[in-house]
């Protein structure tokens, strides 16, 4: 049995999120334990009562098969926090999202990411902004994120894919629920041409309270978010937030005083936002200038099985290449050789006296 169904089972239990999922995890070793459990482990796990006696009745009530089947036949992917294929971007937040519902695949592009995002009610200035940059973004490699709603999401989705990119649309509903609806077209694009995520499960519906928790997915698989255009009461304001908190840049596009949608804009500049005057300003500031570049020789020089090994033993710390060749029982100029084509590849960066580091997963180490 896939214990992907008990985290689907658990995702279902309101009060049981990402750090109470943790404590479970800790405590049990695994979620299909924890499942089976007794009240009495789960308070000792740390589950509050009420959460105890919601998840024991509810238990009764979901059929973990009935549920694993609907999301086959929906073709939907489940990912968890633990998974490899879990956004590393999103994984670096607090309190990530324990299960993912997905339709497309992540790449590692999508490390390379940045969100725009707007009012439903755009301007021509706005939609203007959103398909240029959109178009310049996806042009120079990199994945725009957006939230799939009207406006200025729309534009910045459908102008990634123009410009032959990729794009993530973060969902405020279950995947199998197409909100708005005119967008079910735009979505089967995106399913080819990037990733549509949510993590609802399917058939929820798009309620007002599971917006803020989108924006929050929104700017975590984002290096960078960027507001085009947005009113006071703009929810783009809340991923601008969310994006601070997460340590994430926010740049927003200035416009008139007299303008109404802007006025969300220019006061996220006067709070510090840095405002977009020009599109490879935002290049410079995330050191995505080069982003290009590595991507085109990664097409053209793929990693094979050598690299694929090294790369499973250079993480984050620096190492020695005399450790490399220790553990690889490898030559040195078999290692030698492998290192320079990855450090050109811009896997790994050599940190001096033959240490190298890995930075193929967020590409956030390299120094322009």
């Amino acid at each position: 049995m896939d214990d992907r169904r008990y985290w689907i089972g658990f995702d279902q239990i309101r009060g049981i999120g990402s750090v109470r999922t943790k404590k479970l995890l800790d405590y049990f070793g695994d979620l299909s334990e924890a499942w089976r459990s007794d009240s009495a482990s789960l308070r000792k796990a740390g589950l509050p009562e009420k959460v105890v006696n919601e998840f024991v009745k509810l238990r009764r009530e979901i059929d973990l098969e009935k549920e694993w089947d609907l999301i086959q036949q929906l073709d939907i992917s489940v990912v968890t926090f633990e998974q490899d294929n879990y956004p590393r971007l999103l994984q670096s937040i607090k309190h990530p999202p324990p299960v993912l519902y997905i339709k497309g695949s992540f790449t590692d592009e999508d490390y390379c990411s940045v969100a725009v995002v707007g009012t439903r009610r755009k301007t021509s200035y706005g939609k203007q902004v959103a398909i240029e940059l959109s178009r310049f973004l996806a042009s120079n490699g990199i994945t725009v994120v957006s939230g799939m709603a009207r406006g200025i999401d729309t534009i910045a989705h459908q102008s990634a894919l123009d410009a032959g990119g990729r794009t993530i649309a973060v969902f405020g509903s279950g995947l199998d629920v197409i909100y708005p609806p005119e967008n079910r077209d735009l979505s089967e694009k995106i399913r080819t041409h990037g990733v549509l995520v949510s993590e609802f499960y399917p058939g929820t519906q798009p309620e007002a309270v599971n917006f803020p928790p989108r924006n929050r997915i929104i700017s975590g698989l984002s290096k960078a978010v960027v507001v085009v255009e947005a009113d006071e009461k703009s929810g783009a304001l809340i991923t601008a937030k969310f994006a601070v908190e997460q340590s994430r840049d926010v740049f927003a596009v200035p416009g008139s005083i007299y303008a109404p949608r802007s006025r969300g804009t220019n006061r996220l500049i006067r709070d510090g936002a840095a405002p977009l005057l020009n599109f490879n300003e935002l290049l410079l500031a995330l050191n995505m200038e080069q982003f290009a570049e590595f991507r085109y020789v990664q097409n053209v020089l793929p990693k094979n099985d050598l690299e694929l090994l090294l790369l499973n033993i250079i993480r984050d710390e620096p190492l020695h290449i005399d450790e490399i060749k220790s553990i690889t029982g490898l030559s040195t100029d078999k290692v030698s050789a492998s290192l320079v084509m990855m450090e050109l590849k811009g896997f790994v960066r050599k940190t001096g006296n033959m240490m190298y580091q890995s930075v193929s997963d967020e590409f956030e180490n390299y120094e322009v």
